[in-house]
């Protein structure tokens, strides 16, 4: 196992799902995770398993960890939102979801959204005036919710925000990683 290289205050990454999440960009992420030491934990309204959604097909089954009902926010330090149509739908009709994106919006907690996982933050009651970086199918959810959306950028950083289209998965982790094992951020945390 890989050593860690990120501080112990910030290792615990609720990773939010549901049925229909974008598979690769799940199985991406928790390898990139799991390669720095950091601990996550697959959250879903699904208790025991999500199925990935893959090239336009159901695709492989993933462990859930916790369901949405029971996590708080409060036990982790990141929030990422992986991409899925059919999973930000289910994830938008939770209440949970929303109680989860609010404490990170107030806790000023990183969160980390790409493609579909991106709408999500219009769920935030605290993310108006915020700018991201979404597919253009989502454009309008995020304006209600008086979100920008950075047209020409495929990912965004605004504050404690890393927004990604779908198509920039590699580069969106990559820097999420960075993100997280940058000295600045350990000490901040």
């Amino acid at each position: 196992m890989a050593a860690s290289v990120l501080s112990s205050s910030v290792q615990n990454v609720l990773i939010l799902v549901a049925s229909g999440v974008d598979e690769v960009q799940l199985t991406e992420m928790q390898r990139a995770l799991i390669k720095v030491g950091a601990k996550f934990r697959v959250v879903a309204p699904e208790q025991g398993l999500v199925n990935g959604w893959h090239d336009n097909a159901w695709g492989h089954y993933f462990p859930v960890d916790q369901t949405v009902g029971e996590a708080l926010g409060s036990d982790f330090d990141i929030l990422v939102l992986p991409g899925g149509e059919r999973s930000a739908h289910k994830l938008k009709q939770n209440l949970h979801t929303r109680r989860i994106i609010n404490h990170f919006l107030d806790a000023n907690k990183p969160i980390s959204a790409i493609g579909e996982g991106v709408g999500l933050l219009a769920l935030g009651t605290r993310c108006g005036g915020r700018t991201v970086s979404a597919l253009p199918a989502l454009a309008a959810d995020l304006a209600a919710a008086q979100i920008s959306v950075a047209a020409d950028e495929t990912i965004a950083i605004d504050g404690n925000l890393l927004t990604a289209q779908g198509p920039a998965a590699v580069a969106w982790i990559a820097m999420l990683i960075e993100r997280m094992t940058a000295p600045e951020v350990r000490q901040a945390a």
